[in-house]
């Protein structure tokens, strides 16, 4: 048996990819890949009895997955820009003067982001997970929605810019190329 080897000098022709469409990969072996977005909850905020039982029923969680998933944490670039404008706007609408304070707090220590180049990002969490039969996946992704929503974890299933997001990412060790159309005078 002879292994096929791929000279291609381009990225794009290494990755099994056919499509994305519908929060799906269809990878060339025809498995899809499909997942949930989990959004962060930070837990040490709360009291150390909630702390416990979140734990606790997260490690219940991962137990009832009984087949081959990934869990990833990808961190995404944030706009500080817009961010600071929504809080203006929040600031401008306070019905009273504590909550201009504490706003104008969070102005200034958005403002110290901007200021210093420090590259603020979204941490976000990803439980992805493959079947060649799409009516497999959609029962894994609405179980651990709800199981997750029972442990009070909010998680919706990934979208088509997700998964680009996530092979970007992982292909480009999370760096985001923005290229432009490339003109010559030929």
């Amino acid at each position: 048996m002879s292994k096929k080897t791929n000279n291609s000098k381009y990225t794009e022709d290494w990755i099994p990819v056919k499509s994305i469409q519908n929060g799906l990969i269809l990878l060339d072996s025809n498995y899809y890949v499909t997942g949930i977005k989990v959004e962060p909850k930070n837990i040490f905020i709360l009291d150390f009895q909630t702390q416990n039982n979140i734990i606790f029923n997260l490690r219940n969680f991962y137990n009832i997955i009984d087949y081959e998933f990934w869990l990833i944490v990808a961190d995404r670039p944030v706009d500080i820009n817009l961010y600071l404008s929504q809080l203006q706007l929040q600031y401008n609408d306070a019905p009273n003067q504590m909550i201009r304070k504490i706003i104008s707090e969070d102005i200034a220590k958005a403002e110290i982001f901007s200021s210093t180049q420090v590259n603020a990002v979204d941490t976000e969490y990803y439980i992805l997970f493959r079947d060649r039969k799409i009516e497999v996946l959609q029962k894994r992704v609405h179980t651990l929605i709800s199981s997750l929503a029972g442990i009070g974890l909010i998680s919706r299933q990934v979208s088509d810019e997700d998964m680009k997001f996530l092979l970007q990412n992982f292909l480009n060790g999370g760096v985001k190329n923005d290229y432009g159309t490339v003109m010559s005078n030929v």
